[in-house]
């Protein structure tokens, strides 16, 4: 007999086991633990592309709050994800469904890859040493008062060495950022804007020291604080402006579903993605996604590739039909044969082309890296001269020599050249902010100004993706009502919108009954005892019309066409003809087709125009443009515009767009009027024009104020006061655009 503890921790017996191996004595409570080991709980991540308000939040939580097993969720509204705490039961498909049913459109994201990106750990850093910095500046400038209204001997050198207690240990912490990033650079054998900077802070704390440790009238402790104050200012500026939230490519990689279900002997189970293999046979619901590329062998169904094309009609799936990973199975089970998984699959493959493109855009250096591969060395000659020379003028006088050196250093330390882009771009994100424009990064308008070639995609960005009733009025009534019966059983997007203009109209749907929906073709029922059908050109027998349309047939007579078109996106007409009018090159590349794209080329005035594209298209058209010299924007929404968006020399996207778009574009565009496009490229030129000023204001402080240095008029503090007025000139100067 042997003591045993059951689930519940009440002891028990047990009969003793025969066996003579322990192992397999052992193996229950191995299975116990075992047991015990496994999660109770999961954490599911999913997208949210509709959420946008803080009534989106509440619904969304609420929704969730009640729903079994849930144990907690929380919406992030920037990055337009919902997190949930659940039980290891509970699974995202439910959570979808849940969404679903409170109309908000959502899909599983891989949150194991999206776990570095779900803080922002530079910017904390930078802000926290920011707010050392100031706290610190304002007690030390506190205590300088005393100094300067006259105090001296011994209760100077006091408020000296307390000024010193507080000044070091935040030069050392808050002065990290510039440290690393100077020694990384001596490293490799550079000398970036960071180095003059780290020695300023040095020497001016060095000094202070000295001259402290020897009851000198000066001190520099505050000099030394307020510049590591300014400079971290400025980095964080430039932190904000430049920061992308997330990776485009991370995103995209998000997306791919992580599990799929299998066909095995006839039976379905649930595996990885990883575990996938060529030639296996998957099983994809209504309303699933598609795991991986394949090939229909069983059902018919319509397919939404809008993820992927951004086009939102969808297209039919039967039998030999391609699929691809990404893609949503609308109205009827697929059983697909893998041709890709995984690392293979279409949507991976663009996860990596974005990748690259991203890499690539990220060498772009701006102006100000580029002024200061020639200022820091001439920065570093003007002190180390300036020491040498009064070394030898006053005979080696060393404590003289080393003021002068710092002063020169200080002087001429890169705070307002730092600042010269940050300011600008600050002040023209707010600008622009105000006008419904977001810029996520910092060098983007300073791009922008630059651009000669502007690509816009169609589907939901000129237009608004989403399909209007033409010809209502050509129809008799009766024939919209029963066509209106019809598509208020079919959630397919011409249908739901062709049921919303005949209600608009006042009409009232027929009664029609055994209403069914035909995976992939329409749906049917019975009127007045005859078979009416409402769907594909080739389900009702009808000639294939010139534009995109449903069909009727009633069996009285020949098949009505119901034509849509997309609602043209507000200010569309007005960015083209600005753009336009600033000289720039408009071009136009959908995968809609050619009928619909000519249309809109037609109305819009752009001449050059290509339809039918895929992603990989879009993307070698950038790629082809910017070899051939040109500065490409790129204007676009969908998966099938990331990669031609990272690609680009700058790109913008919709705030309606998906979150891997959103997230490859250097601006959105918050609003759905587009007319800000246009302010966009006439602010930039602006932007260009004061970030040259601002170089322009830096190089003539120098100018008038280096000399003084050199000569000994101006002491490490007068210089550490030159510089912070220099960079408030800057700061100003920024204000000035319009």
């Amino acid at each position: 007999m042997t003591a045993t503890l059951d689930p519940n921790g009440f002891s028990g017996v047990e009969q003793a086991s025969v066996s003579a191996c322990p192992a397999c004595v052992a193996a229950p409570s191995a299975e116990r633990i075992a047991q015990l080991s496994q999660p109770d709980h999961a954490r599911i991540m999913l997208s949210l592309p509709a959420a946008h308000c803080a009534a989106c939040i509440s619904t969304v939580e609420t929704a969730l709050a009640a729903t079994p097993g849930v144990q907690s969720s929380r919406v992030n509204l920037t990055l337009k994800r919902v997190s949930v705490d659940a039980d290891a039961a509970v699974t995202p498909d439910q959570l979808i469904k849940v969404l679903a049913g409170v109309g908000y459109e959502a899909h599983e994201l891989d949150a194991g890859l999206l776990s570095a990106t779900e803080t922002d750990r530079q910017g904390r850093d930078l802000l926290m040493r920011l707010g050392v910095a100031f706290f610190s500046m304002m007690n030390v400038m506190l205590l300088s008062v005393a100094v300067w209204s006259g105090a001296d001997g011994i209760t100077r050198d006091l408020f000296h060495w307390i000024s010193g207690a507080i000044a070091i240990p935040t030069v050392l912490f808050s002065g990290q950022p510039f440290f690393k990033s100077a020694w990384a650079g001596l490293k490799v054998g550079r000398l970036g804007m960071d180095f003059p900077i780290s020695l300023a802070l040095v020497l001016a704390s060095c000094i202070s020291i000295f001259e402290t440790w020897h009851s000198g009238h000066h001190a520099y402790f505050d000099a030394a604080v307020m510049l590591c104050f300014f400079l971290l200012m400025g980095r964080y500026l430039d932190h904000r402006t430049r920061a992308v939230a997330r990776s485009a490519a991370e995103e995209l990689a998000a997306l791919e579903v992580p599990r799929a279900v299998v066909l095995v002997d006839g039976a379905e189970v649930t595996r990885p993605i990883s575990e996938i293999a060529v030639g296996d046979l998957v099983r994809v619901r209504p309303g699933g996604r598609m795991p991986v590329d394949g090939v229909v062998i069983e059902g018919t169904s319509e397919v939404d590739r809008s993820l992927l094309t951004g086009e939102s009609l969808p297209v039919f799936a039967g039998p030999d039909t391609v699929v691809s990973a990404g893609e949503v199975n609308l109205t009827g089970p697929l059983t697909l044969r893998v041709t890709a998984a995984g690392k293979d699959s279409s949507l991976h493959r663009m996860a990596e082309l974005v990748a690259v493109a991203e890499s690539a855009r990220t060498k772009y250096t701006t102006l100000a890296e580029r002024a200061a591969s020639w200022y820091s060395p001439l920065v570093h000659l003007l002190s180390f001269s300036a020491f040498g020379f009064w070394m030898w003028k006053t005979g080696g006088d060393l404590r003289f020599a080393i003021n002068i050196s710092a002063a020169t250093l200080i002087i001429t330390c890169p705070c307002a050249l730092g600042l010269a882009v940050p300011a600008v771009v600050t002040s023209a994100s707010g600008k622009l902010f105000r006008k419904g424009l977001l810029i996520k990064h910092g060098t983007a308008l300073e791009r922008l100004a630059e651009v000669d070639t502007v690509v816009f995609d169609k589907t939901g960005t000129l237009t608004m993706g989403a399909p209007e009733l033409t010809n209502l009025s050509d129809h008799p009534r009766a024939a919209v009502e029963v066509a209106a019966a019809l598509a208020s059983a079919s959630s397919h997007p011409l249908a739901t919108a062709l049921a919303d203009a005949a209600r608009a109209a006042g009409i009232h749907p027929a009664r029609v009954e055994d209403l069914r929906e035909v995976p992939g073709y329409g749906v049917e029922g019975l009127w007045k005892g005859q078979r009416v059908r409402l769907g594909r050109a080739s389900w009702c027998d009808a000639p294939e019309a010139g534009m995109t349309a449903t069909y009727l047939c009633t069996g009285e007579g020949r098949a009505r066409a119901f034509t849509f078109t997309d609602r043209l996106r507000p200010g569309a007409e007005a960015a083209i003809a600005e753009l336009i009018a600033q000289g720039k090159t408009i071009r136009l590349i959908s995968g809609d087709t050619e009928g619909a794209v000519a249309s809109l080329a037609g109305r819009l005035g752009i001449a050059d125009w290509i339809s039918g594209a895929l992603p990989a298209e879009k993307s070698a058209l950038v790629r082809d443009l910017t070899l051939q010299g040109r500065k490409v924007l790129m204007v676009g929404d969908g998966l099938n515009d990331t990669a031609a968006l990272a690609a680009a020399h700058v790109s913008i996207s919709p705030a309606s767009a998906l979150d891997a778009a959103r997230t490859a574009s250097d601006i959105v565009l918050l609003g759905q009027d587009m007319s800000a496009i246009g302010d966009a490229a006439r602010i930039s030129a602006q932007t260009k024009r004061r970030i040259i000023e601002n170089f322009g204001l830096s190089a003539a402080y120098n100018v008038i104020a280096v000399p003084l240095a050199l000569v000994g008029l101006a002491t490490p503090l007068a210089a550490a006061l030159a510089m912070s007025l220099s960079s408030i000139t800057v700061s100003l100067n920024a204000l000035r655009l319009k």
